[in-house]
């Protein structure tokens, strides 16, 4: 028969007995995934080799008990369900055979054509929980469909649940009566309107924008300089060069999700090239990018509009008023530059511890609240050094708990806002532009883009990110110390 066959039940595991076999990685996340939704849950966890990790773990839930041994056929006794978490299809077969003698229930991690059941992925808000189940075709499908909903449903959601018992234990009258007033209390649960409307309207705010931003490239190219003209016949060899390098650290973008600003930041002053004028050819020549990248996430689902609502308005203020600044002191840039470049060199180093941190995951429990101040912070720094609003803003809300699907969409979305008003800013402020460094970043990196996705899946990200922050620290370095030089 075609479709999902199968019957979704929740269980009490605190009145049955679970038996886990298994004591690797595999073990430990069964049993996480167990404890998480039932902690006061009966479980032999068995294992020929018992991690670290698993054992630590365990010690916080009393009900737990740990065998390190060989499994053997009486560690089924007195069990209602069987999970095993093991690679051993031996064992495997062993603990099948044994548990159909025993009319047990069991679920073999990776298996699931041996599986009488199977451990989907579930959604928490308090009392209310929701399984998701594909049928063991894609576990990877229903862990999406989890972060979904785990960002879309409220915490506050339980509240009401709780409120609507009590609502309905005092409601009176006959059944139609009852529905009717639960009905007007559970319409607080549609989406919201406020949201549903910029949703329709953001499509069309955000392709008039590019073009708009487009025209803006182009005008700017072709009549802010009177020589501009001139590259076309005769064009500056630092053209290449900036062609060249935008190129390849668009590709890396594309492979970490990272390092565009601060890469090509450093690139360019280790050319030459102002803290301004870097900072202006970075900005214009992520116009196009963030864009279309910020398209693609609207059309996919993946931004949070009230998170939107708090970074916009902050970040773009925080853009303006460091582009603003930037510019200012472009006249002083032989003392700017040293303080861009430790810039960079801070973000290389960030950049190579994050490296040999990429397994670990690491997140708070609770949520960033002062979003309006880390937009403010992370669109001012991110004008004043060439970039930054990535590894500033997204690593924060990730950090502090948010999820990093809606975060990376999000911010690439208003990335693409910041970068059209810190480009206006620099355009307006300054009367003079390293124009052949500018057109070569945008070119380059709006080259790259098409392929930078197929390059990020052949590629070891470690390897990059290792190599990136190597390389911009030694750039950095290198700046800073030529102008130790001229100053002694």
């Amino acid at each position: 028969m075609e479709g999902n066959q199968l019957f979704p039940v929740f269980i009490k595991l605190n009145t049955l007995q679970t038996v886990v076999v298994g004591g690797g990685p595999i073990g430990l996340e069964k049993l996480t995934a167990i404890v998480g939704n039932s902690a006061e849950a009966n479980v032999n966890l068995i294992g020929r080799e018992i991690i670290p990790e698993l054992r630590q773990f365990a010690a916080a839930y009393p009900k737990v008990r740990i065998f390190e041994k060989e499994f053997e056929p009486q560690d089924l006794d007195g069990a209602d369900l069987v999970i095993t978490a093991t690679n051993n299809a031996l064992l495997n077969q062993q603990i099948r055979i044994e548990a159909n003698q025993r009319n047990l229930l069991v679920n073999f991690a990776d298996k699931p054509e041996l599986c009488d059941f199977y451990l989907g992925s579930v959604v928490k808000k308090g009392d209310l929980k929701i399984a998701i189940s594909t049928n063991g075709k894609s576990p990877t499908i229903a862990k999406r469909l989890k972060e979904v909903l785990n960002e879309g449903l409220p915490n506050e959601l339980n509240d009401t649940l709780q409120h609507m018992q009590t609502l309905r234990n005092s409601l009176s009258g006959d059944f139609t009566d009852k529905v009717k007033q639960l009905n007007k209390v559970t319409s607080v649960l549609i989406a919201n309107k406020e949201n549903s409307t910029m949703k329709r309207n953001f499509k069309w705010l955000l392709w008039i924008t590019i073009v708009l931003s487009i025209a803006l490239v182009v005008t700017v190219f072709w009549h802010k300089e009177p020589e501009f003209q001139l590259y076309i016949q005769q064009i500056n060899p630092v053209f290449y060069w900036f062609l060249l390098g935008g190129f390849i650290f668009a590709l890396v973008d594309g492979a970490i999700g990272m390092s565009y600003g601060v890469t090509s930041t450093a690139f360019s002053l280790s050319m030459g090239i102002p803290p301004a004028s870097a900072s202006m050819a970075v900005h214009l020549s992520e116009i196009l990018s963030n864009g279309i990248a910020g398209w693609m996430h609207y059309k996919m689902g993946n931004i949070n509009w009230k998170l939107f609502r708090l970074l916009i308005i902050p970040g773009i203020l925080g853009a303006v008023t460091g582009a603003w600044l930037l510019s200012s002191l472009e006249h002083y840039s032989q003392y700017t530059k040293p303080l861009v470049s430790l810039y960079t060199l801070i973000l290389g180093g960030v950049i190579l511890s994050k490296a040999y941190q990429a397994r670990q995951h690491k997140t708070s429990s609770t949520k960033i609240k002062k979003i309006s101040l880390l937009g403010l912070f992370g669109g001012f720094i991110d004008a004043v050094g060439g970039g930054g609003w990535g590894s500033i803003v997204l690593s924060s809300l990730i950090a502090g708990g948010r999820s990093p699907r809606f975060s990376l969409g999000t911010v690439k979305i208003t990335r693409f806002f910041i970068a059209l008003m810190s480009s206006l800013t620099f355009i307006t402020m300054l009367n003079g532009a390293h124009w052949e460094a500018v057109a070569g970043l945008v070119i380059g990196s709006a080259l790259a883009a098409p392929i930078a996705a197929k390059v990020s899946n052949k590629i070891s990200v470690k390897t990059i990110m290792v190599s990136v922050g190597i390389i911009v620290i030694i750039v950095s370095l290198r700046s800073i110390f030529n102008f130790i030089l001229k100053i002694v």
